[in-house]
Parts: structure tokens; C-alpha cells; sequence
């Protein structure tokens, strides 16, 4: 690992590295393929999933049948069902919590005020199946969706090269959380079909999931056409060290980074002794030598990492100072894998030094909000003169006359009869 210390020097290095997620080769070409989706639909999905990844599917084999979610369950393991009821309680313990609620507040002469949140009604979950089928990621994307409220949801994954099939898990799991809109298609060209919709697969209102780079870049493409959860990068660990830490722990932690495709590891920490091991131990990531841990925290939340261990002596006081993290790991016991696959919370978080301004994928990803407003004649009144000024100031006159037409002498009974409940003739 390369060590550094923490200087101007180091922080720079920092943001230079995240500044370079944008790649100018991958936005052409992402662009190129989501204007072809657009333009072309099914047409384009077969040429790039023929291209891409490696087999010529007809139209009706892009979507995944009933029989082929049944021979899934014939091909995995019977303590596999169990095991994900288990799971999927957890996460859907931890999501009830969060979910917001719809308020009211009434105020002087009559007005009322509040926020309604709905579910999104439609959500399309990317399932990468790259390197490795993300099993885990079924729940952790479904579940949460599920405890919103949306009532349609269809998972686009890549096929297998050699059958053009799906994962079995992926299957079973998503049969048992109650998704059967499934897609043999993955890429650039599955993120197009989902935003754009085609006669295969229709529109989304929202895409979440993790992806490689062209999955990512055409999530940002996308966005504004719908909404999209978070843009995601490899994925990354920092660890928060001081001298209490176990080298054994900190060793497979960063270590297990690296099983994730441009995985990264920090290690962040007081201890000289602890970056003398893993000099030694670990040949990839990044040591940042600290004078205290209070100036490991500075540094923390400068990378804000999608995952944070922090394994110091008293690591919910340090927790205290630490502002930017997707997810906060605290003490020798909770390492970052338990947040991958069990504990509850969705292991979709943001990367890259987003996690500054972005949250992870939880219930309310896939809730919005209106606003509501009520005034009565009264609260109208008592607003004119505030709102007369500030339309002549911004030169809006036809704004102003909106207002007062319903303050005219000849519609004061208006509201009375507004209110009034109409008969049946």
C-alpha cells in the first residue's frame, strides 16, 4: 500500500482521484447506445445484448417466463429460502423505521399546510451479474422498495453467456419478494430500455442498482428522463484505525475490497506499528498517516467512503465528528460484510466521495412528496399586501391580478359557496 501523509498534498491527491470517475471514451459511447435504445427499441436491445454479452437472444427470451423462475427453484439449495426469510425480515424491520409520514400544520385565519408522500408507481433495479450474480443485491434493492409502496417493479440483469440464462438465486429470490418482471437484458442498453421503454419492457419512473462504469454513466445520462438513486462507482472501504485495532481484521477488510472489480481500501490511522503490517500485508489501496485521530476524522470525511469501519478504542464517540459515510461500521465486530449481506440496512450506497452529498438507497429512494396548500379568504387577504410587493418587484403583474380577482368585492361569498355541499338534482 502506499503511504502518505496528511497534508494539502495528500487532500488533493484525494479529490484528483475522485475527479477522474468521469471518462470521456465511456460518455460517447454510453450516449451513442442510449440514443439507439431510443430510437430503435427491442431492435437495439438484441444488437447490443448480442454484442456485449455474447448471445443472439430472440425478443420473447428477453423476458423471463414463469417456467423459468420454476426450474430456478429446482436448481438451488432448499436452506437457501430460509436463509433469505431471515434476511429479508431484517431489512424489512430496519425500512418500516425510516419511512416518513404525511403532516399537516394550520395556521393563523384558517390556512393549512402539510406534505403528502406517495410511492413512486413504477421502479425499474439494475442487478449487475458481471464478475459475480449480486444475489444480495435482490433484497437489498427490493425490499426496501417494497416497504414504500410501489406496486411495479422489474429487474433488468445480464444473461449468461453461454445459455442466456439467469442466476437461479436471482430468480428464486426476486419470485419470493414477490417480482416476476424480469428482463434477460444488462448494460447501457438495459438502463435505455428501462428509461425510455420499448414494446418489451415499459417505462420506469426511477432506476436504482449498482453497475460498472457504463452502467453508470448511462444512469447519468439518463437522469431527467427519470430518476436515478445515486450514480455508483467501484466499490470502496476506509478504515478509521488506532493503535487497539487488530492487524488481522484491518488486513482481510481491505483485502476483501479487492474482490470487487477496481475495489479500494483506505486505511486511515495514528498507529505506526499498524502501517508497518500492512506495508507488508496489503500491495493495493492507500495508508494516510495521521497525527490523532481527531485529524483522521478531517480525512475521513474528505474521502466520505461508501463503507467506514472505524476500530478505535471509543468508536461511537469518534462516530460523533464523522459527517460524510454511506454506511458507518463501529467497532472490532461489525466489519463491512455484514452490512453487504445481513444486517439490515441496503448495501447500495454511494461511492467516490458522493457520499457528501448523496444517502444510501432506502424506502423514501422510492417515495416523493407534494405539497399541500390551503388558504382561506381571511389568510388570502392577510397575504395581499406581501404578495402585491413582491410581484411588482419581479414585474409579474399577471400574478398579482391571479390574487386579487378573488378578493373583489362581488367573489367575497365565494369561498361560502365553494364550501358548500353540493346537492343531487
Amino acid at each position: 500500500m502506499q503511504v502518505l501523509n496528511w497534508d494539502r498534498q495528500t487532500q488533493k491527491k484525494i479529490r484528483r482521484d475522485y475527479a477522474t470517475g468521469f471518462d470521456p471514451a465511456i460518455f460517447k459511447k454510453v450516449s451513442r447506445i442510449l440514443s439507439e435504445v431510443r430510437q430503435s427499441g427491442d431492435t437495439a436491445l438484441r444488437r447490443y445484448t448480442r454484442e456485449f454479452d455474447g448471445i443472439d437472444l430472440p425478443l420473447k427470451r428477453l423476458v423471463v417466463t414463469q417456467g423459468d423462475i420454476n426450474r430456478a427453484f429446482e436448481k438451488i439449495q432448499v436452506p437457501f429460502v430460509p436463509l433469505l426469510k431471515q434476511i429479508s425480515e431484517n431489512v424489512r424491520e430496519y425500512y418500516e423505521k425510516e419511512l416518513k409520514q404525511s403532516f399537516e400544520i394550520t395556521g393563523p385565519n384558517g390556512v393549512q399546510l402539510g406534505k403528502r408522500y406517495e410511492p413512486l408507481d413504477r421502479v425499474g433495479i439494475y442487478i449487475p451479474a458481471g464478475t459475480a450474480p449480486l444475489v444480495s443485491t435482490v433484497y437489498m434493492t427490493v425490499i426496501p422498495a417494497k416497504v414504500a409502496g410501489v406496486k411495479q417493479i422489474a429487474i433488468a440483469t445480464p444473461p449468461r453467456r453461454d445459455t442466456g440464462d439467469i442466476d437461479p438465486h436471482i430468480l428464486a429470490v426476486a419470485n419470493l419478494l414477490g417480482v416476476n418482471e424480469i428482463y434477460r437484458v444488462g448494460g447501457v442498453q438495459a438502463i435505455g430500455g428501462l428509461a425510455f421503454g420499448t414494446k418489451t419492457i415499459p417505462k420506469v419512473d426511477k432506476i436504482v442498482g449498482p453497475g460498472n462504469a457504463y452502467v453508470t454513466e448511462a444512469k447519468r445520462q439518463v437522469y431527467g428522463f427519470v430518476d436515478i438513486d445515486m450514480v455508483a462507482g467501484p466499490s470502496e472501504v476506509a478504515i478509521l484505525a488506532d493503535g487497539t485495532a487488530h492487524p488481522d481484521f484491518v488486513t482481510c477488510d481491505l483485502l476483501a475490497q479487492t474482490e470487487h472489480h477496481g475495489g479500494m481500501g483506505y486505511l486511515v490511522t495514528n498507529s505506526k506499528k499498524l502501517v508497518e503490517v500492512m506495508r507488508k500485508r496489503v500491495d493495493s489501496g492507500l495508508i494516510i498517516q495521521v497525527k490523532s485521530i481527531a485529524e483522521g476524522c478531517e480525512v475521513v470525511n474528505e474521502i466520505a467512503a461508501e463503507h467506514l469501519e472505524i476500530l478505535t478504542e471509543e468508536p461511537e464517540k469518534v462516530a460523533k465528528s464523522v459527517r460524510h459515510a454511506g454506511a458507518i461500521f463501529l467497532g472490532p465486530y461489525s466489519p463491512t460484510v455484514v452490512g453487504d449481506y445481513i444486517a439490515g440496512p441496503s448495501h447500495v450506497l454511494p461511492t467516490g466521495g458522493t457520499a457528501r452529498y448523496f444517502s444510501p438507497l432506502s424506502a423514501s429512494t422510492f417515495i416523493k412528496s407534494s405539497q399541500i396548500i390551503r388558504y382561506t379568504r381571511e389568510a388570502l387577504l392577510a397575504a395581499k399586501e406581501h404578495v402585491q410587493k413582491l410581484t411588482d418587484m419581479e414585474g409579474l403583474f399577471l400574478h398579482r391580478i391571479s390574487l386579487e380577482a378573488r378578493l373583489v368585492k362581488k367573489n367575497a361569498d365565494t369561498e361560502k359557496e365553494s364550501s358548500r355541499p353540493v346537492k343531487d338534482s
